[in-house]
């Protein structure tokens, strides 16, 4: 287990290193500047500015100046948000969007579980017809969409629940839902082809054939298998989520990670969008880790040495 944790963590450096360094140069050749919407500035003012943020140095001497400071913790000052520093931004929308994306892959994977399972039992039947068409539906469209409909239905329409701001648990019930439907018509999916898979195996036989009950058969010895495909894909599903929804975000107006970003981006905010592109390459790199972790320890045919 130790060598392999070390051998992931020798290549999953160099990955971040990468990362970090597409981002910032794809960053620096966009076209605009942190402060190009600002009234206009007089060339000791803008020269200022500049040096403050250390933009007046040459591309490969910020870049390592940045480098340095992420190793050391730092991501430094946002340029926009006044008297506030990207780790400052990060703590206060991590914890939030980690809420929301936690909360909409747990749904995700009790009912897609569960449906995919259903499905599975009862292949090429009208349950499983069923459940195919709504997984179907459910990857087809978007969450901009799904998002609108639910707000104009469940907020405008009925009011039974409220439609924007973070507050109480009612609050999150529309937004966990949007982000849960396609983690559910996708898990479904995945869950159904193992389970078909794994039910047709010689031990699931072999246990049908000593007598044991369906449920048992399913639990103990059909789940497992079938959750194999499932384990690879939640890694980088759950790093995405709990990084914040960009798209749901904005909708319901949650001052999560993702609402930041974007602003960010678009006011050319340099260093928030370095520290939240480096907080999300590092969790699907840490993710990933612990998925393959899980995988051999649900399938002994896979050895981690």
């Amino acid at each position: 287990m130790l060598r392999f944790l070390l051998r992931r963590l020798l290549v999953a450096l160099p990955t971040l290193f990468l990362v970090i360094a597409a981002a910032f140069f794809m960053m620096r050749a966009a076209p605009g500047s942190p402060f190009l919407g600002e009234r206009k500035l007089t060339p000791e003012v803008e020269k200022a500015i500049n040096a403050k943020y250390g933009l007046d140095k040459p591309l490969p001497v910020q870049f390592v100046t940045y480098v340095g400071g992420v190793i050391k913790g730092d991501f430094g000052p946002s340029m926009k948000y006044r008297d506030k520093t990207v780790a400052d931004m990060i703590g206060e929308g991590f914890p939030k969007s980690a809420i929301l994306g936690l909360s909409a892959i747990t749904l995700g994977l009790l009912a897609g579980t569960g449906l995919g399972i259903a499905a599975a039992l009862r292949q090429n039947r009208p349950a499983d017809y069923v459940a195919t068409a709504l997984a179907v539906l459910g990857i087809c469209i978007p969450t901009f969409v799904t998002a609108p409909l639910l707000v104009l239905l469940f907020g405008s329409k009925l009011g039974w629940l409220p439609i924007a701001g973070w507050g109480g648990v009612r609050n999150l019930i529309l937004p966990v839902i949007v982000l849960a439907l396609p983690q559910i018509a996708i898990i479904s999916r995945l869950v159904r082809a193992g389970m078909i898979e794994v039910l047709g195996s010689n031990h699931v036989r072999t246990a049908r054939a000593r007598g044991l009950s369906e449920g048992r058969v399913v639990v103990r010895h059909a789940l497992q298998g079938a959750l194999l495909p499932l384990v690879s894909y939640l890694g980088p599903a759950v790093a995405g989520l709990i990084t914040g929804s960009l798209v749901v975000e904005q909708i319901f107006n949650l001052p999560g990670l993702g609402k930041y970003f974007v602003v960010s981006a678009l006011q050319r905010d340099y260093t928030v969008v370095m520290g939240v592109v480096i907080l999300y390459a590092t969790l699907i790199l840490a993710l990933n880790l612990l998925a393959d972790v899980i995988y051999a320890l649900l399938d002994p045919r896979v050895k981690l040495s």
